[in-house]
């Protein structure tokens, strides 16, 4: 259920990062500008990496003992994280592949822990 939380919220934060130039004009009418900010950008990646990394580590700790949907994660929200140093126009690749990166490491966390519910001591996966 984390892995699929956490998709979900990678994917909101990959959508409102991408929708943030065309909703801007609309967020000033509102008074929402604040949800434009960088600070909020990061809080809620920050936010996504926690709940990855806790979704990641019970997969890890419970069933399947691979470190690799680590890598996708911490990969994926250093790009992500990075975005803002670069020009405008790379901006939404970056999104995408720090995004895709994310939600790969949960995808990957899910299959592994499916793999091993139901295996045995001998073939590498933890006894659920």
């Amino acid at each position: 259920m984390l892995d699929r939380l956490g998709i979900t919220a990678t994917s909101l934060c990959a959508l409102h990062c991408i929708l943030l130039p065309v909703l801007l004009p609309l967020l000033s009418l509102f008074g929402l500008e604040a949800w434009a900010s960088h600070d909020v950008e990061h809080a809620f990646l920050f936010a996504t990496l926690a709940l990855g990394s806790f979704a990641l580590f019970s997969g890890f700790k419970n069933y399947h003992k691979k470190i690799y949907p680590f890598y996708l994660l911490f990969l994926g929200g250093f790009i992500y994280w990075h975005k803002h140093s670069v020009d405008e126009s790379v901006q939404p690749l970056m999104i995408l592949l720090g995004a895709g990166l994310l939600v790969a490491a949960h995808v990957v966390n899910l299959k592994l822990c499916n793999g091993c519910r139901s295996c045995h001591d001998d073939d590498g996966c933890a006894t659920p």
